[in-house]
This record gives C-alpha cells, sequence and structure tokens, in this order.
C-alpha cells in the first residue's frame, strides 16, 4: 500500500516580507524586471544571427543554442519559470527531441541520395526571384541549435524551481 505524501508547506510570497534567496534578492530590480523581455528578445534575435552566420564564419548551432538558452534563464531570473514557459511555445525537453530528430535527418538525406552518410547535399532553389544556398549542414546546426537551446533550457528551469522550493 502506498504511503500518504505529507503535506507540504506554502511556498512563502516574497511580497510579504518573506526572505528570498542570495541570487534572487540581488537580481530583483525594477530595472531588471523591466528590461529582462526586451534583452530576451534580442539575445534569441542575435542567437539566429549567429546560427545562420555559422555556417561560413565563426559561429553555428551550439553556441547559438547557448546564447538563446542564456536569454531564457535571464527571462527565469526576472521574472520565474512561468515566465518562460509561457514564452516559449512548447516544452524545452521538446524542443530537443526536435532538434535531434532535425540533425538525425540532415545524416539521413544524404543515405536517401546514396551517399555516405552525413555527406553535405546542396539545393539552389529560386525563391522570389533569388537564388537561395539551402544545405543539410545547415540543417544539422539547426537540429544542433534546437538541442542545445532545449537542453540548456530544461536544466537552468529545473535549476530556478528547485531554488524556488
Amino acid at each position: 500500500m502506498a504511503k500518504p505524501k505529507p503535506a507540504r508547506a506554502p511556498k512563502p510570497d516574497p511580497a510579504e516580507g518573506q526572505k528570498r534567496s542570495p541570487m534572487r534578492r540581488g537580481m530583483d530590480t525594477l530595472i531588471f524586471r523591466t528590461m529582462a523581455p526586451y534583452l530576451t528578445a534580442l539575445m534569441v534575435l542575435f542567437s539566429v544571427f549567429v546560427l545562420l552566420r555559422g555556417h561560413n564564419q565563426p559561429g553555428g548551432g551550439f553556441i547559438g543554442g547557448l546564447i538563446a538558452a542564456s536569454a531564457f534563464a535571464i527571462l527565469g531570473i526576472a521574472q520565474g519559470v512561468s515566465a518562460v514557459r509561457r514564452a516559449l511555445w512548447f516544452d524545452p525537453t521538446a524542443i530537443a527531441a526536435a532538434g535531434l530528430t532535425v540533425s538525425t535527418l540532415a545524416g539521413l538525406m544524404s543515405l536517401a541520395a546514396d551517399v555516405p552518410f552525413m555527406t553535405a547535399l546542396w539545393v539552389f532553389p529560386n525563391i522570389f526571384g533569388t537564388e537561395v544556398a539551402l544545405s543539410t549542414p545547415m540543417l544539422f546546426d539547426i537540429g544542433v541549435y534546437l538541442v542545445v537551446t532545449g537542453a540548456i533550457t530544461t536544466v537552468a528551469l529545473a535549476l530556478e524551481e528547485r531554488e524556488d522550493d
């Protein structure tokens, strides 16, 4: 027979003068809480720039994903985990799983073209009169970006939730 769980005490409300963790106390300023959503949006935009730039120059999916995850961590510190979960339309673990799927598909596309696994394939479609270079390495980078963003955000949110306990 299962043991009943003991009742948990309600979480203290910081507005009622309860003590907060040292990390949250130092970050709980009006300026930080107000600017965090704007900083997060700017950092996510920059992370996409780094992702797209990284195929031919320094950057790529890994560093872009770290920048995006850092943005969500900043939002979590400033406004709490619920604000981050509202900002992300999907669960961070689902984002990581989608990235793993995309990266795997990038490798499997080479097998479908009857070349060795993870061989780069290029397509040059004409979109609105402009030739666009699309490649499996870029698809792989997008997958890595999603894996890193999802995994690091999952860890950051878990740590933040644990701190709030």
